[in-house]
Protein backbone atom coordinates (compact mmCIF):
# COMPACT_ATOMS: atom_id res chain seq x y z
CA UNK A 1 0.00 0.00 0.00
CA UNK A 2 3.33 2.32 1.22
CA UNK A 3 4.75 1.53 -2.16
CA UNK A 4 1.09 2.60 -4.22
CA UNK A 5 1.27 5.65 -2.01
CA UNK A 6 4.60 6.62 -3.63
CA UNK A 7 3.98 5.54 -6.94
CA UNK A 8 0.89 8.00 -7.07
CA UNK A 9 3.18 10.91 -5.09
CA UNK A 10 6.00 10.51 -7.62
CA UNK A 11 3.54 10.67 -10.83
CA UNK A 12 1.56 14.15 -9.08
CA UNK A 13 5.21 15.40 -8.95
CA UNK A 14 5.75 14.60 -12.22
CA UNK A 15 2.65 16.05 -13.81
CA UNK A 16 3.18 18.66 -11.56
CA UNK A 17 6.66 19.89 -12.53
CA UNK A 18 5.52 19.17 -16.42
CA UNK A 19 2.93 21.70 -15.45
CA UNK A 20 4.84 24.55 -14.33
CA UNK A 21 7.68 24.24 -17.06
CA UNK A 22 4.25 24.85 -19.76
CA UNK A 23 2.90 27.81 -17.33
CA UNK A 24 6.46 28.95 -17.12
CA UNK A 25 6.92 29.03 -21.00
CA UNK A 26 4.01 30.48 -21.25
CA UNK A 27 4.34 33.41 -18.86
CA UNK A 28 8.22 33.63 -21.01
CA UNK A 29 6.29 34.04 -24.29
CA UNK A 30 3.98 36.26 -23.10
CA UNK A 31 6.60 38.62 -21.33
CA UNK A 32 9.09 38.45 -24.03
CA UNK A 33 5.45 40.13 -25.99
CA UNK A 34 5.06 42.33 -23.40
CA UNK A 35 8.04 43.58 -23.23
CA UNK A 36 8.76 44.53 -27.09
CA UNK A 37 5.47 46.06 -26.68
CA UNK A 38 6.00 47.94 -23.75
CA UNK A 39 9.62 48.84 -24.96
CA UNK A 40 7.75 51.04 -28.21
CA UNK A 41 6.42 54.67 -26.45
CA UNK A 42 2.71 54.98 -27.16
CA UNK A 43 2.48 51.26 -27.25
CA UNK A 44 -1.18 51.12 -25.85
CA UNK A 45 -2.07 53.46 -28.55
CA UNK A 46 -0.28 51.43 -31.26
CA UNK A 47 -0.86 48.22 -31.31
CA UNK A 48 -4.27 45.92 -31.17
CA UNK A 49 -5.04 43.01 -28.68
CA UNK A 50 -8.19 40.69 -29.07
CA UNK A 51 -10.65 43.31 -27.66
CA UNK A 52 -11.49 45.57 -29.93
CA UNK A 53 -10.44 49.28 -30.07
CA UNK A 54 -10.69 51.96 -32.05
CA UNK A 55 -14.59 51.50 -32.62
CA UNK A 56 -16.28 53.75 -34.86
CA UNK A 57 -19.30 55.14 -35.85
CA UNK A 58 -20.02 56.92 -39.68
CA UNK A 59 -23.01 58.04 -41.05
CA UNK A 60 -24.00 56.11 -44.92
CA UNK A 61 -25.79 57.89 -47.75
CA UNK A 62 -29.19 57.20 -45.93
CA UNK A 63 -28.60 57.94 -42.31
CA UNK A 64 -32.25 56.84 -41.17
CA UNK A 65 -31.93 53.33 -42.55
CA UNK A 66 -28.57 52.56 -41.89
CA UNK A 67 -25.20 53.19 -40.19
CA UNK A 68 -21.70 51.75 -40.65
CA UNK A 69 -19.54 50.69 -37.73
CA UNK A 70 -15.73 50.09 -37.99
CA UNK A 71 -13.03 48.93 -35.34
CA UNK A 72 -9.76 46.68 -34.96
CA UNK A 73 -8.43 43.57 -33.21
CA UNK A 74 -5.08 41.69 -33.58
CA UNK A 75 -4.76 39.13 -36.81
CA UNK A 76 -5.89 36.42 -33.75
CA UNK A 77 -9.31 37.49 -34.78
CA UNK A 78 -10.18 36.46 -38.35
CA UNK A 79 -13.95 36.42 -37.77
CA UNK A 80 -15.94 39.38 -35.96
CA UNK A 81 -19.49 40.60 -35.27
CA UNK A 82 -21.76 43.50 -34.27
CA UNK A 83 -24.55 42.69 -31.91
CA UNK A 84 -27.48 45.14 -32.81
CA UNK A 85 -30.93 45.43 -31.17
CA UNK A 86 -33.24 48.31 -30.25
CA UNK A 87 -32.59 49.86 -27.06
CA UNK A 88 -34.96 48.91 -23.63
CA UNK A 89 -35.16 50.42 -20.08
CA UNK A 90 -32.82 47.97 -18.59
CA UNK A 91 -31.75 44.88 -20.15
CA UNK A 92 -34.19 43.07 -21.38
CA UNK A 93 -33.27 43.93 -24.90
CA UNK A 94 -30.92 40.26 -24.03
CA UNK A 95 -34.19 38.68 -23.44
CA UNK A 96 -36.68 36.55 -26.17
CA UNK A 97 -34.03 36.97 -29.09
CA UNK A 98 -33.82 40.36 -29.10
CA UNK A 99 -30.74 40.57 -30.53
CA UNK A 100 -29.56 40.34 -34.25
CA UNK A 101 -25.98 39.06 -35.00
CA UNK A 102 -24.08 40.42 -38.21
CA UNK A 103 -21.45 39.22 -39.37
CA UNK A 104 -18.50 42.12 -40.30
CA UNK A 105 -16.09 42.14 -43.43
CA UNK A 106 -12.45 41.91 -42.12
CA UNK A 107 -8.88 42.69 -43.35
CA UNK A 108 -6.09 42.52 -42.21
CA UNK A 109 -3.21 45.05 -42.62
CA UNK A 110 0.64 45.47 -41.63
CA UNK A 111 2.01 49.18 -42.04
CA UNK A 112 5.72 49.69 -40.55
CA UNK A 113 6.09 53.70 -40.54
CA UNK A 114 9.88 53.82 -40.85
CA UNK A 115 9.39 57.81 -41.47
CA UNK A 116 8.62 57.78 -37.51
CA UNK A 117 10.31 54.79 -36.69
CA UNK A 118 7.33 52.54 -35.46
CA UNK A 119 7.40 49.22 -35.19
CA UNK A 120 5.52 46.62 -37.63
CA UNK A 121 1.68 46.67 -36.66
CA UNK A 122 0.05 44.00 -37.77
CA UNK A 123 -3.68 44.70 -37.37
CA UNK A 124 -7.20 42.59 -38.52
CA UNK A 125 -9.45 45.72 -39.76
CA UNK A 126 -13.51 45.01 -39.25
CA UNK A 127 -16.45 46.92 -40.87
CA UNK A 128 -20.63 46.52 -41.15
CA UNK A 129 -22.86 48.58 -42.90
CA UNK A 130 -26.17 47.74 -40.37
CA UNK A 131 -28.95 48.23 -42.22
CA UNK A 132 -33.07 47.77 -42.66
CA UNK A 133 -33.11 50.37 -39.32
CA UNK A 134 -35.76 52.10 -38.23
CA UNK A 135 -35.95 56.13 -38.04
CA UNK A 136 -36.01 57.89 -35.45
CA UNK A 137 -35.09 54.77 -33.02
CA UNK A 138 -32.56 54.81 -30.56
CA UNK A 139 -30.35 50.93 -30.91
CA UNK A 140 -27.44 49.31 -28.81
CA UNK A 141 -24.88 47.52 -30.12
CA UNK A 142 -21.33 46.34 -29.45
CA UNK A 143 -18.69 44.50 -31.66
CA UNK A 144 -16.38 41.41 -30.99
CA UNK A 145 -15.46 37.67 -32.15
CA UNK A 146 -18.83 36.05 -31.04
CA UNK A 147 -17.49 34.42 -28.18
CA UNK A 148 -19.75 33.19 -24.99
CA UNK A 149 -17.87 35.70 -22.41
CA UNK A 150 -17.69 39.33 -22.29
CA UNK A 151 -13.65 39.84 -22.69
CA UNK A 152 -13.50 39.95 -26.18
CA UNK A 153 -16.92 42.16 -26.85
CA UNK A 154 -16.85 45.87 -26.67
CA UNK A 155 -19.37 47.28 -24.10
CA UNK A 156 -22.50 48.01 -25.15
CA UNK A 157 -22.94 51.56 -27.16
CA UNK A 158 -26.27 53.54 -28.02
CA UNK A 159 -26.74 55.52 -31.10
CA UNK A 160 -29.85 56.83 -32.62
CA UNK A 161 -30.89 57.40 -35.91
CA UNK A 162 -32.06 60.38 -37.45
CA UNK A 163 -36.44 61.09 -37.79
CA UNK A 164 -38.37 60.33 -40.39
CA UNK A 165 -39.95 63.55 -40.44
CA UNK A 166 -36.82 65.65 -42.53
CA UNK A 167 -38.04 69.24 -40.93
CA UNK A 168 -37.08 67.75 -36.87
CA UNK A 169 -34.22 69.57 -35.85
CA UNK A 170 -30.75 68.51 -36.03
CA UNK A 171 -27.28 69.51 -35.09
CA UNK A 172 -23.53 68.87 -35.78
CA UNK A 173 -20.34 69.82 -34.70
CA UNK A 174 -17.70 71.06 -37.53
CA UNK A 175 -13.79 70.50 -36.65
CA UNK A 176 -10.86 72.42 -38.69
CA UNK A 177 -7.70 70.59 -38.18
CA UNK A 178 -6.69 68.78 -34.91
CA UNK A 179 -3.33 67.48 -36.63
CA UNK A 180 -0.63 67.73 -33.75
CA UNK A 181 -0.51 66.81 -30.31
CA UNK A 182 -4.16 65.07 -30.50
CA UNK A 183 -3.88 62.80 -27.60
CA UNK A 184 -2.51 65.98 -25.39
CA UNK A 185 -4.19 69.16 -26.60
CA UNK A 186 -7.32 68.19 -29.46
CA UNK A 187 -8.95 65.82 -26.85
CA UNK A 188 -9.87 68.43 -24.47
CA UNK A 189 -11.66 69.81 -27.72
CA UNK A 190 -13.61 67.40 -29.18
CA UNK A 191 -14.67 66.32 -25.44
CA UNK A 192 -16.17 70.12 -24.20
CA UNK A 193 -17.68 70.06 -27.77
CA UNK A 194 -19.89 66.85 -26.59
CA UNK A 195 -20.48 68.43 -22.78
CA UNK A 196 -21.69 71.11 -24.84
CA UNK A 197 -24.03 69.71 -27.07
CA UNK A 198 -24.23 65.98 -26.22
CA UNK A 199 -27.57 64.73 -28.10
CA UNK A 200 -25.27 66.36 -31.31
CA UNK A 201 -26.33 64.00 -34.18
CA UNK A 202 -23.14 63.94 -36.04
CA UNK A 203 -19.35 65.34 -36.49
CA UNK A 204 -17.62 66.82 -39.18
CA UNK A 205 -14.06 66.94 -39.68
CA UNK A 206 -12.78 68.99 -42.63
CA UNK A 207 -9.40 66.96 -43.02
CA UNK A 208 -5.55 66.92 -41.37
CA UNK A 209 -7.23 64.38 -38.65
CA UNK A 210 -3.42 63.81 -37.65
CA UNK A 211 -0.04 64.44 -38.89
CA UNK A 212 1.78 61.78 -41.14
CA UNK A 213 -0.71 59.78 -42.79
CA UNK A 214 0.74 56.51 -42.00
CA UNK A 215 1.39 56.82 -38.22
CA UNK A 216 -0.33 54.12 -36.05
CA UNK A 217 0.61 56.44 -33.15
CA UNK A 218 -1.27 59.21 -34.13
CA UNK A 219 -4.42 57.32 -35.51
CA UNK A 220 -4.68 55.83 -31.81
CA UNK A 221 -4.38 59.39 -30.49
CA UNK A 222 -7.08 60.67 -32.87
CA UNK A 223 -9.13 57.82 -31.43
CA UNK A 224 -8.12 57.82 -28.10
CA UNK A 225 -8.61 61.83 -28.01
CA UNK A 226 -12.73 60.42 -29.02
CA UNK A 227 -12.61 57.44 -26.92
CA UNK A 228 -16.46 56.67 -26.79
CA UNK A 229 -17.75 59.53 -28.24
CA UNK A 230 -17.02 58.08 -32.10
CA UNK A 231 -18.51 55.17 -31.07
CA UNK A 232 -22.01 56.81 -30.03
CA UNK A 233 -22.02 59.72 -32.21
CA UNK A 234 -21.47 59.29 -36.20
CA UNK A 235 -18.72 61.29 -38.05
CA UNK A 236 -18.07 62.36 -41.49
CA UNK A 237 -14.55 63.58 -42.65
CA UNK A 238 -13.21 64.23 -45.65
CA UNK A 239 -9.35 63.97 -45.88
CA UNK A 240 -6.96 66.48 -45.85
CA UNK A 241 -3.41 66.72 -47.71
CA UNK A 242 -1.99 64.80 -44.50
CA UNK A 243 -4.30 62.26 -44.72
CA UNK A 244 -2.38 61.52 -48.26
CA UNK A 245 1.04 60.21 -48.26
CA UNK A 246 4.23 62.91 -48.13
CA UNK A 247 6.43 59.95 -48.96
CA UNK A 248 4.45 59.48 -52.94
CA UNK A 249 4.39 63.75 -52.98
CA UNK A 250 1.02 63.54 -51.29
CA UNK A 251 -0.71 60.74 -54.64
CA UNK A 252 -1.22 58.09 -52.14
CA UNK A 253 -4.15 58.34 -49.18
CA UNK A 254 -3.53 56.91 -46.25
CA UNK A 255 -3.32 53.12 -45.95
CA UNK A 256 -5.53 52.95 -42.99
CA UNK A 257 -8.16 55.28 -43.89
CA UNK A 258 -10.64 52.88 -45.47
CA UNK A 259 -9.60 50.18 -43.16
CA UNK A 260 -10.86 52.66 -40.23
CA UNK A 261 -13.48 54.20 -41.76
CA UNK A 262 -16.81 53.12 -44.56
CA UNK A 263 -18.05 56.87 -46.35
CA UNK A 264 -20.14 56.99 -49.26
CA UNK A 265 -18.81 55.13 -52.11
CA UNK A 266 -21.10 57.45 -54.24
CA UNK A 267 -18.04 59.26 -55.77
CA UNK A 268 -17.46 59.92 -59.26
CA UNK A 269 -13.94 57.50 -59.21
CA UNK A 270 -12.97 54.38 -58.04
CA UNK A 271 -10.30 56.18 -56.36
CA UNK A 272 -11.92 58.77 -55.17
CA UNK A 273 -14.62 56.62 -53.14
CA UNK A 274 -15.02 57.24 -49.33
CA UNK A 275 -13.21 60.39 -49.80
CA UNK A 276 -15.61 62.75 -51.97
CA UNK A 277 -19.41 61.76 -51.84
CA UNK A 278 -22.69 62.92 -50.77
CA UNK A 279 -25.01 62.17 -48.05
CA UNK A 280 -29.14 63.00 -47.37
CA UNK A 281 -29.11 64.19 -44.00
CA UNK A 282 -32.92 65.08 -43.06
CA UNK A 283 -33.39 68.64 -45.14
CA UNK A 284 -29.95 69.17 -46.10
CA UNK A 285 -27.56 67.68 -48.77
CA UNK A 286 -24.19 67.27 -46.95
CA UNK A 287 -21.10 66.58 -49.66
CA UNK A 288 -17.45 66.00 -49.47
CA UNK A 289 -14.80 67.27 -52.18
CA UNK A 290 -11.80 65.40 -51.95
CA UNK A 291 -9.82 68.70 -52.08
CA UNK A 292 -5.83 67.02 -52.19
CA UNK A 293 -7.47 64.16 -55.63
CA UNK A 294 -8.71 67.48 -56.51
CA UNK A 295 -5.11 69.85 -56.87
CA UNK A 296 -2.91 66.04 -57.61
CA UNK A 297 -4.83 65.29 -60.64
CA UNK A 298 -6.61 66.86 -63.70
CA UNK A 299 -8.49 63.66 -63.96
CA UNK A 300 -9.92 64.02 -60.59
CA UNK A 301 -11.05 68.02 -61.24
CA UNK A 302 -13.13 67.61 -64.48
CA UNK A 303 -14.18 64.46 -62.88
CA UNK A 304 -15.33 66.18 -59.47
CA UNK A 305 -16.65 69.04 -60.71
CA UNK A 306 -18.94 67.34 -63.08
CA UNK A 307 -20.26 65.10 -60.67
CA UNK A 308 -20.96 68.19 -58.09
CA UNK A 309 -22.42 69.98 -61.18
CA UNK A 310 -24.91 66.83 -61.16
CA UNK A 311 -25.31 66.44 -57.56
CA UNK A 312 -26.37 70.15 -57.15
CA UNK A 313 -28.43 69.90 -59.90
CA UNK A 314 -30.83 67.35 -58.91
CA UNK A 315 -30.74 68.71 -55.23
CA UNK A 316 -34.14 68.87 -53.68
CA UNK A 317 -33.13 69.56 -50.10
CA UNK A 318 -33.79 73.08 -48.00
CA UNK A 319 -30.30 73.40 -47.19
CA UNK A 320 -26.52 72.49 -48.91
CA UNK A 321 -23.18 71.99 -47.18
CA UNK A 322 -20.27 71.58 -49.11
CA UNK A 323 -16.99 70.67 -46.86
CA UNK A 324 -13.27 70.01 -48.08
CA UNK A 325 -10.07 70.37 -46.53
CA UNK A 326 -8.29 73.15 -48.54
CA UNK A 327 -10.36 76.90 -48.76
CA UNK A 328 -12.02 78.38 -51.86
CA UNK A 329 -10.78 81.76 -49.90
CA UNK A 330 -7.46 81.31 -48.24
CA UNK A 331 -7.03 83.36 -44.79
CA UNK A 332 -3.64 84.61 -45.95
CA UNK A 333 -1.75 85.50 -49.34
CA UNK A 334 0.33 82.76 -50.74
CA UNK A 335 -1.70 79.92 -49.92
CA UNK A 336 -4.25 80.44 -52.87
CA UNK A 337 -5.80 77.50 -54.09
CA UNK A 338 -6.57 78.92 -57.22
CA UNK A 339 -7.98 75.52 -59.19
CA UNK A 340 -11.03 75.38 -56.54
CA UNK A 341 -12.20 78.90 -56.98
CA UNK A 342 -12.28 78.44 -60.47
CA UNK A 343 -13.84 75.22 -60.68
CA UNK A 344 -15.73 74.51 -57.65
CA UNK A 345 -17.02 78.43 -56.80
CA UNK A 346 -18.94 78.88 -59.86
CA UNK A 347 -21.38 75.85 -59.19
CA UNK A 348 -21.72 77.08 -55.51
CA UNK A 349 -22.83 80.43 -56.67
CA UNK A 350 -25.20 78.54 -59.51
CA UNK A 351 -26.87 76.15 -57.04
CA UNK A 352 -27.34 78.60 -54.40
CA UNK A 353 -25.30 76.75 -51.62
CA UNK A 354 -25.60 77.52 -48.06
CA UNK A 355 -22.20 76.71 -46.30
CA UNK A 356 -18.59 75.37 -47.05
CA UNK A 357 -16.49 74.46 -43.80
CA UNK A 358 -13.28 74.05 -44.45
CA UNK A 359 -9.85 73.47 -42.82
CA UNK A 360 -5.76 73.84 -43.66
CA UNK A 361 -5.16 77.36 -42.55
CA UNK A 362 -5.11 76.95 -38.81
CA UNK A 363 -7.24 80.11 -38.03
CA UNK A 364 -10.38 80.85 -37.94
CA UNK A 365 -12.36 83.05 -40.38
CA UNK A 366 -15.87 83.09 -41.86
CA UNK A 367 -17.26 85.45 -44.67
CA UNK A 368 -18.33 85.45 -48.32
CA UNK A 369 -17.18 85.56 -51.17
CA UNK A 370 -17.80 89.66 -51.47
CA UNK A 371 -17.33 91.82 -48.60
CA UNK A 372 -20.72 93.51 -48.81
CA UNK A 373 -21.91 92.57 -45.22
CA UNK A 374 -19.33 93.66 -43.98
CA UNK A 375 -19.51 95.33 -40.54
CA UNK A 376 -23.76 94.65 -41.15
CA UNK A 377 -25.71 92.65 -38.47
CA UNK A 378 -28.07 92.22 -40.78
CA UNK A 379 -27.39 91.14 -44.20
CA UNK A 380 -30.48 90.56 -46.28
CA UNK A 381 -29.73 87.95 -49.53
CA UNK A 382 -26.91 87.27 -48.61
CA UNK A 383 -24.87 84.09 -50.61
CA UNK A 384 -23.01 81.49 -49.52
CA UNK A 385 -20.82 81.76 -46.31
CA UNK A 386 -17.62 80.29 -46.03
CA UNK A 387 -15.52 78.97 -42.75
CA UNK A 388 -12.07 78.09 -42.32
CA UNK A 389 -11.77 76.69 -38.61
CA UNK A 390 -8.74 75.10 -36.58
CA UNK A 391 -9.60 72.76 -33.49
CA UNK A 392 -6.01 71.60 -33.07
CA UNK A 393 -2.80 73.67 -31.39
CA UNK A 394 -1.10 74.47 -34.42
CA UNK A 395 -1.71 77.58 -34.88
CA UNK A 396 -0.82 79.89 -38.21
CA UNK A 397 -1.24 84.10 -38.83
CA UNK A 398 -3.53 85.49 -41.13
CA UNK A 399 -3.94 88.54 -43.02
CA UNK A 400 -7.64 90.51 -43.63
CA UNK A 401 -8.81 89.83 -47.13
CA UNK A 402 -12.02 91.22 -48.89
CA UNK A 403 -14.03 88.45 -48.15
CA UNK A 404 -13.57 88.44 -44.38
CA UNK A 405 -15.93 89.17 -41.84
CA UNK A 406 -14.74 87.97 -38.78
CA UNK A 407 -10.89 86.54 -38.40
CA UNK A 408 -9.22 85.39 -35.50
CA UNK A 409 -6.00 83.81 -34.34
CA UNK A 410 -4.21 81.50 -32.17
CA UNK A 411 -7.66 80.30 -30.80
CA UNK A 412 -8.67 76.63 -30.55
CA UNK A 413 -12.44 76.09 -31.98
CA UNK A 414 -15.33 73.52 -32.82
CA UNK A 415 -18.39 74.81 -34.53
CA UNK A 416 -21.80 74.13 -33.53
CA UNK A 417 -24.24 73.98 -36.37
CA UNK A 418 -28.45 73.41 -36.27
CA UNK A 419 -30.84 73.48 -38.65
CA UNK A 420 -34.36 74.15 -37.51
CA UNK A 421 -36.50 73.51 -40.94
CA UNK A 422 -36.33 77.03 -42.08
CA UNK A 423 -33.05 78.33 -39.44
CA UNK A 424 -29.78 77.16 -39.40
CA UNK A 425 -28.04 78.43 -36.59
CA UNK A 426 -24.03 78.41 -36.25
CA UNK A 427 -21.71 78.96 -32.97
CA UNK A 428 -17.99 78.87 -32.87
CA UNK A 429 -16.55 78.25 -29.52
CA UNK A 430 -13.44 78.15 -27.90
CA UNK A 431 -12.08 75.34 -25.49
CA UNK A 432 -13.34 77.17 -22.73
CA UNK A 433 -16.67 77.20 -24.06
CA UNK A 434 -16.40 80.86 -25.08
CA UNK A 435 -18.78 82.15 -27.94
CA UNK A 436 -16.65 83.82 -30.38
CA UNK A 437 -18.55 83.85 -33.45
CA UNK A 438 -21.84 83.38 -34.38
CA UNK A 439 -25.01 84.00 -36.66
CA UNK A 440 -28.15 82.86 -38.14
CA UNK A 441 -29.44 82.03 -41.15
CA UNK A 442 -33.07 82.22 -42.06
CA UNK A 443 -33.99 80.70 -45.49
CA UNK A 444 -37.27 82.17 -47.12
CA UNK A 445 -39.49 80.14 -49.63
CA UNK A 446 -38.11 81.85 -52.61
CA UNK A 447 -34.46 80.97 -51.83
CA UNK A 448 -33.43 84.22 -50.26
CA UNK A 449 -31.08 84.28 -47.28
CA UNK A 450 -30.86 86.68 -44.45
CA UNK A 451 -28.04 86.56 -42.02
CA UNK A 452 -28.25 88.00 -38.51
CA UNK A 453 -24.50 88.06 -37.14
CA UNK A 454 -24.86 88.34 -33.01
CA UNK A 455 -22.66 89.45 -30.37
CA UNK A 456 -19.76 87.14 -29.13
CA UNK A 457 -18.79 86.44 -25.94
CA UNK A 458 -15.16 87.41 -26.32
CA UNK A 459 -13.04 89.38 -28.58
CA UNK A 460 -11.33 88.05 -31.67
CA UNK A 461 -7.97 87.06 -30.83
CA UNK A 462 -4.41 87.71 -32.77
CA UNK A 463 -1.31 85.76 -32.18
CA UNK A 464 0.30 88.68 -31.76
CA UNK A 465 -1.48 89.56 -29.04
CA UNK A 466 0.04 86.53 -27.32
CA UNK A 467 3.45 85.41 -28.62
CA UNK A 468 6.05 88.86 -28.61
CA UNK A 469 7.57 88.84 -31.92
CA UNK A 470 12.07 88.48 -31.45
Amino acid sequence: MKKIAFLIFCVFVCISCRQNSHNNHHEEHTHNHSNYQSGVPAHKLIFPSATPDRIIVNLTQNPARSFAVNWRTNQQIDTAYIEIAKETHGPDFLLNHQVKRIKATSQFIQLENTRDQEPLVKAAYHSVVVKNLEPGTTYVYRVGNGANNNDTWSEWFQIKTPSEDINTPFSFIYFGDAQNDVKSMWSRIIRKSYKMMPEVDFMLHAGDLINHSESDREWGEWFYAGSFIHATVPSIMTPGNHEYDRTTGRKNLSALWRPQFTLPQNGPLEELKETCYAIDYQNMKLISIDAQSFINSKVSRNAQTKWLDSILSHNNKKWTTITMHYPIFSTKKGRDNKELREMIQPLIDKYRVDLILQGHDHTYARGYASNEGLGKTVVENSGAIYAVSVSGPKMYESQNQEWMVKRGEYTQLFQIITIDNNTLNYNSYTSKGGLYDSFSLVKYPNGKKKLTNHKPDINIRHKKDFVPKN
